[in-house]
């Protein structure tokens, strides 16, 4: 067998989808997400898979979260611990930036994710999404049924990064804990969650914009957003229930840019990520050779570009800092 340098990358999948995209992708794709719990999970034992599983459940149900009927239908057709635990939980990096496209005649959005959990550059796949406001893709994984990075042809791009940490006593690991009890007092929905309905039902950038402003939800995030014209562009910073809205060109990674607002940064570097997206000029030519560190990492699983006043995205997944797919250049 070739070494995985060698071994020949395989395209991400496309799949034309209704709003159910989370049950499409994994009647499709069942092995992917198979293979991807398998990498998740090899060095959690499967009792605390199961409780982490019936901790979650439960604050579905506490708040009779929209999306609890899906997420069993999930549970059950993957028949195995951590469907529950990984469909509310997120614990990544990212950076991204929004700004005019080169010839200024747009605007675009420049999007990687880093995640701890090998096999997701791997595994993504792009699901284009038939929906009551329009069509969208969202690169996502088989399963999952948040939104984390989307292109809506003729209204917006737009992504979601991991908001930096509360410091509820100044030490990372009880902070950590102090976070995850302030989660189950919340009754709203996640942000992967709240950014699928705006995919679903927005029709244009500002509608987007003050969605994404005002929504409560159940714990900090950051939205990046470029609408059609050059200006549309803006990042958003919210906690459950404020919002700090940046417009013009930005860059986004996993610190706070609003005044007075303090947190554990999430990721490696957030503050040099930042730095050098808002230096780049990455286009939509069919390649990533703008992606270095540190905004390249080892937990670099997917960089993008996307215009969607041209209706237009390239994508690839990476794993250990190089490609783990081809390049996927499509049409919203």
């Amino acid at each position: 067998m070739l070494p995985p340098s060698l071994q020949p990358l395989d395209d991400i999948p496309v799949l034309d989808c209704g709003p159910d995209f989370p049950l499409r992708t994994l009647a499709a794709h069942l092995d992917r997400a198979h293979a991807l719990l398998d990498l998740a999970t090899a060095r959690v034992p499967a009792t605390a898979l199961r409780q982490l599983d019936r901790v979650s459940r439960a604050w579905l149900v506490k708040w009779n979260n929209a999306h609890l009927p899906e997420i069993d239908a999930v549970a059950q057709a993957l028949d195995r611990p951590g469907a529950y635990f990984f469909s509310v939980n997120y614990e990544w990096g990212c950076t991204c930036g929004v700004a005019p496209s080169p010839d200024g005649a747009s605007a675009r959005l420049t999007r990687v994710l880093d995640w701890k959990t090998p096999g997701l550059g791997r595994n993504i796949v792009a699901a284009r999404v038939h929906a009551p406001a329009g069509r969208y893709v969202t690169l996502t994984w088989p399963g999952y049924t948040g939104v984390l990075t989307a292109v809506a042809a003729g209204r917006f791009a737009v992504a979601l990064n991991q908001a930096p940490m509360r410091k509820a006593v100044g030490f990372y690991y009880l902070d950590w804990a102090a976070n995850r009890r302030r989660v189950w007092s919340m009754p709203h929905p996640t942000p992967a969650h709240v950014l699928r309905a705006v995919c679903d039902e927005v029709e244009s950038f500002e509608a987007a914009m003050a969605r994404l402003s005002t929504e409560l939800i159940s714990t900090p995030a950051i939205y990046s957003i470029a609408g059609l014209a050059a200006h549309e562009t803006a990042v958003i910073e919210r906690t459950e229930t404020e919002a700090r809205v940046h417009r013009g060109p930005q860059t986004a990674a996993n610190h706070w840019q609003a005044p007075g607002w303090t947190g554990h940064a999430r990721g490696g570097d957030s503050a040099g990520r930042a730095a050098m997206m808002h230096g780049l000029k990455a286009d939509l030519g069919a390649e990533f050779g703008w992606l270095r560190a540190p905004i390249l990492n080892p937990r670099t699983r997917l960089a993008m570009v996307a215009d969607a006043s041209a209706g237009r995205l390239i994508a690839q997944g990476f794993e250990n800092e190089a490609p783990a797919t081809r390049v996927l250049t499509l049409a919203v």
